[in-house]
């Protein structure tokens, strides 16, 4: 198996891309599906001129969908050695993540909300509006996705009831972060009795030339101000 291209990485200009593509290999061009002169066998590339006007008029989140859809179709889950007793839950997580390169002397980096499963496959991604937050650009980003049979995980920003309501109505699972960002369900989670509950897991690594201990308990509770939300995990590093 042919390992697949470079991509032009460091290529912070339209010039640059340009020079990229017209150094580009035959292989290479083969592989973007540059066709071959039916007379000389020379794959021909595009001025880049036209490489920029292209650029110009593409649809950035039609490419997105595009790019997670083509991805997302190539992608073949690893199977266990032993069938499972039940279908596992595919996990998916959400994270704000800035654009290398984007900023100029007049505006900022462009920052971008991006879902990824565990099989490092990008999904779906949503830019950021300027002058806001990862928060209202939470739920267009999900609709793009399939989340029956889902998890879903973000951190402590997007542990929101309203965030927690609209996965709970499109039928997939969550994990809610909790911190002192949120002191009513902070104090009421830690207020639980802890110590009370058996240790579920333990692990101690040496990382960093330091001892990394990590303690997992998990409680049931009746009522948690999370929609839908019956469990708890308490983790202590």
């Amino acid at each position: 198996m042919r390992p697949a291209p470079a991509a032009p990485a460091g290529a912070r200009s339209l010039v640059a891309i340009g020079e990229w593509t017209t150094d580009a290999p035959p292989s290479v061009l083969g592989d973007l599906g540059f066709p071959p002169d039916p007379l000389t066998g020379i794959r021909a590339v595009p001025h880049p001129a036209t490489i920029r006007r292209l650029l110009q008029r593409l649809d950035g989140d039609a490419l997105d969908a595009a790019i997670g859809a083509y991805l997302r179709a190539r992608t073949t889950p690893p199977q266990p050695s032993e069938p499972p007793s039940k279908p596992a839950l595919r996990t998916i997580s959400v994270d704000g993540k800035t654009v290398r390169g984007s900023r100029t002397r007049t505006t900022t980096a462009i920052q971008l909300l991006a879902a990824t499963d565990h099989h490092c496959v990008v999904p779906a991604q949503q830019q950021i509006a300027s002058k806001s937050n990862e928060i209202p650009a939470f739920r267009p980003l999900p609709d793009a996705i399939a989340l029956t049979g889902s998890v879903l995980t973000g951190d402590a920003l997007h542990t929101q009831h309203g965030h927690g309501a609209y996965l709970r109505k499109r039928g997939t699972h969550y994990l809610a972060l909790v911190k002192k960002n949120h002191p009513g369900l902070y104090a009421q989670l830690r207020k639980g009795p802890w110590g009370e509950i058996p240790l579920d897991h333990h692990t101690r690594d040496k990382a960093h030339p330091r001892d990394e201990i990590r303690r997992l308990k998990v409680a049931a509770f009746r009522h948690i101000a999370c929609p839908g939300a019956r469990q708890a995990i308490q983790v202590v590093r």
